[in-house]
């Protein structure tokens, strides 16, 4: 389903069903510690019912599978989700997964000990989506909200690979990112509290082909609406440049969180 939002990318059109089969490849990433950091905050632990949104090919869910929680993972992209139910019957993990925009999920009031929003919460309507997690949440249950991210300026490669994307697609919106703090959402004023906000850095080791996956996955390319051409010429560059670089090499990132309580 494309996406379409005029704080995003200029506007310009997005769809991560486009990149589902890659992004079930390269996007699995997420080193062991940050699913530790959840667990030692209480989240997704055994005996909670757990609701991951915009969960793409239901990459939380299934790392954090083991812990014992209940899991659902609800995608607006149809093959996004196609891939997660894929990935999880061939690991044999009962997870469910619905097909929905996370602002009209459809489960009762007061269903849910923990909610998890990773890598999307930029395309949320924010006007709904806090009213929404807090009505199928319960009370004194979490919405905890995750971003992880390289640091372009920080990195030869990172910030030479952002240069590349931009220049076959220059209405690209999320280059250049540094570390930053979730502040309190003024919409979530009298459904939430907060229990903290805190970012802390992962660095994160990538071959040659893992890290070219990783951003040809990326919304400036594999979702956007670039032509099969202009995506094909990228790659071409994209691999050249890195063939010059180390085989193996590591990308700082950071991770940042806003964990909420509700009232």
């Amino acid at each position: 389903m494309e996406i379409i939002n005029k704080d995003i990318d200029g506007g310009t059109g997005f769809d991560w069903g486009r990149t589902s089969e890659d992004y079930a490849k390269f996007r699995d990433i997420y080193p062991e510690i940050f699913y530790q950091k959840l667990i030692e905050m209480g989240l997704c632990v055994k005996g909670q019912c757990v609701l991951d949104i915009g969960t793409g090919t239901g990459v939380l869910p299934r790392n954090l599978y083991k812990y014992g929680a209940e899991f659902i993972g609800a995608d607006i992209s149809k093959n996004q989700i196609e891939q997660a139910r894929r990935l999880s019957e061939e690991a044999g993990m009962n997870i469910s997964y619905v097909v929905s925009p996370a602002e009209t999920v459809d489960f009762p009031d007061n269903y849910f000990d923990t909610v998890t929003a990773c890598q999307c919460y930029a395309y949320f309507d924010k006007n709904i989506i806090f009213k929404k997690m807090r009505s199928i949440l319960k009370t004194a249950g979490h919405f905890c909200i995750l971003y992880w991210v390289y640091l372009p300026n920080e990195s030869e490669i990172a910030f030479n690979s952002e240069k590349l994307i931009l220049k076959y697609n220059p209405s690209w919106s999320a280059s250049g990112a540094t570390r930053w703090i979730y502040d309190f959402p003024e919409e979530a004023n009298g459904l939430f509290e907060l229990e903290n906000s805190f970012l802390y850095d992962i660095p994160a080791t990538f071959t040659r082909e893992s890290w070219h996956g990783r951003m040809k996955t990326c919304r400036g390319i594999g979702a956007s609406s670039l032509s099969s051409e202009e995506i094909a010429q990228w790659e071409k560059e994209h691999t050249e440049y890195l063939n010059s670089m180390p085989e193996v090499f590591d990308i700082p990132h950071f991770v940042t969180v806003l964990n909420l309580r509700a009232l």
